[in-house]
């Protein structure tokens, strides 16, 4: 990992061939801060073949992306995205995951969303349809019966009804399109599968943002931090899960005050008894839709202890409370009232009547 984020001026004109990058990530070099940017852009216009662009996504891939070459991706993907204009609010938060855990788990990022709107976080969340699990985001607020694909000024008019605007990616990154034949053919992880939980068009300064790999924890919390986020958790179970997991110990990396720290916590740290992933496993979005309204109605359970879980650190995260702990009360608290579900109700329902005024 490099500190490349810092290595040239941001405003400078720098020239890097796609021919250039490829030698560079074949011989383990580092495309600099500003050379990525150049080079995103290239691809993200169209210039790069797809030939090209498959090669130089292979190489970086077996190099490792650096935070520097993430940080360059990343500001020209949320230079190109369709924004969300919100006004600003200290609450305001994105929940959300690169996915490719394995673990088929029901949305638990959806449902911890409904969870800390509740309780007084702002949420901006940013996702799109299931890649690798069994249910993305979109599909199981699809089957709770949302409007997933409302366009920028209706996704601010709900999140000013609801406190929840749902941001369908596609609608956002339509420069996505050029690259989209690509990934599918690849068919493997690549850098694009980082940038996606970077990229929020509204900008939440905060998120709790889970991924993949151990390695993406100390990386994604420093691309955060030169990305400007105010308050950030960057996750990884032991298990795998690409959330605060109840089966095993949870990697932390924590920007706070321009400051990143890293740790682990367990379950017993709050209290909450360890329980398998197997317990979260759905096989669809119906199915995941059934698990995330059992939590929110508060039956007893691992699903409802791991949405009170990540619900808590959300709220965090969102600045609601000081510590994770109080964020699992207040989540605990929100749920037994009936907020929650309540929540949820109000936001499938603004979103419908929302896309009916189009």
């Amino acid at each position: 990992m490099s500190a490349a984020a810092t290595s040239k001026p941001v405003g400078r004109r720098v020239t890097i061939t796609p021919q250039e990058a490829l030698q560079r990530t074949i011989e383990h070099r580092e495309i600099f801060h500003d050379e990525m940017i150049e080079l995103m852009r290239q691809i993200m216009r169209g210039e790069v073949s797809p030939l090209m662009t498959a090669a130089i996504m292979t190489g970086l891939r077996v190099k490792k992306e650096t935070v520097g070459e993430i940080t360059g991706a990343a500001r020209v993907m949320r230079e190109l995205s369709a924004k969300v204009d919100l006004p600003p609010h200290e609450h305001f938060v994105d929940i959300v995951g690169t996915g490719g855990d394995g673990a088929s788990s029901f949305n638990i990022s959806t449902a911890s969303m409904f969870v800390a709107a509740a309780a007084g976080a702002r949420i901006a969340k940013h996702g799109g349809r299931s890649v690798s699990s069994k249910s993305g985001s979109a599909d199981v607020l699809e089957a709770l019966g949302a409007v997933i694909d409302l366009q920028p000024a209706q996704v601010a008019q709900c999140m000013e009804e609801t406190g929840i605007g749902f941001m369908f990616a596609p609608n956002h990154h339509p420069a996505m399109k050029v690259v989209a034949p690509v990934r599918k053919e690849m068919g493997v992880r690549t850098l694009f599968n980082i940038l996606g939980p970077l990229t929020n068009p509204a900008g939440a300064p905060n998120i709790l943002m889970g991924v993949f790999h151990p390695d993406l924890v100390g990386i994604q919390v420093r691309v955060l931090q030169q990305l400007g986020a105010r308050h950030a958790l960057v996750v990884w179970g032991r298990d795998g899960m690409d959330e605060i997991s109840l089966g095993a110990a949870t990697l932390v990396g924590e920007l706070r005050d321009g400051e990143v720290h890293e740790y682990e916590v367990e379950p017993e740290d709050f209290g909450l008894a360890m329980a398998s992933s197997r317990n979260l496993r759905v096989e669809n979005a119906v199915e995941s839709r059934a698990m995330l309204i059992e939590a929110l109605e508060g039956q007893r359970g691992v699903p409802h202890d791991i949405v009170c879980l990540n619900a808590g650190a959300a709220l965090y995260a969102a600045n609601v409370v000081e510590s994770i702990a109080a964020g699992i009360e207040l989540a605990r608290k929100t749920i037994a009232s009936g907020a929650a579900r309540a929540k949820m109700d109000a936001f499938v329902a603004a979103t419908r009547r929302l896309a009916e005024a189009r």
